[in-house]
Formats: structure tokens, sequence, C-alpha cells
């Protein structure tokens, strides 16, 4: 849960909404949902990166192929 604002950040908002033209309501809104991709995006990019699948039949074939006799 978020802390409530101060009327100093409220006011802040507000201008920033309004530049926008959006309501500040709309504008918290869009906030939070940035916010939460952003963290997404993060988690994401800090998971390790999968293990290479092993070759699959005809990957295996070419490789026997290519292997000198």
């Amino acid at each position: 849960m978020t802390k409530p604002m101060t009327e100093g950040q409220r006011a802040y908002e507000t201008k920033r909404a309004a530049k926008a033209g959006m309501s500040l309501d709309k504008w918290l809104d869009l906030k939070a949902r940035e916010a939460q991709e952003e963290a997404r995006a993060r988690e994401e990019a800090a998971k390790p990166p999968a293990p290479p699948k092993p070759p699959g039949f005809f990957g295996r074939m070419l490789d026997k192929l290519h292997k000198p006799i």
C-alpha cells in the first residue's frame, strides 16, 4: 500500500496531471501501472537465462554427418 500524499505532493501531481490533460486519479493510476511494469521488467532481467535446449533429431543427424569418419 502506498503512503498518503502530502498537500504539496498532491498539488505537484495535480499540476503534472493537468499538463498531461488527465485527471489526478487517472494520472496516479498511470504512474502506478508504469511502476509495476518497470518492476516486472527489472525482475525479468534479473532472472538467469534458460539453459540451451539439446539439439533435436535433425540437429543430431547433421552433427553426425559433419564429423569426419
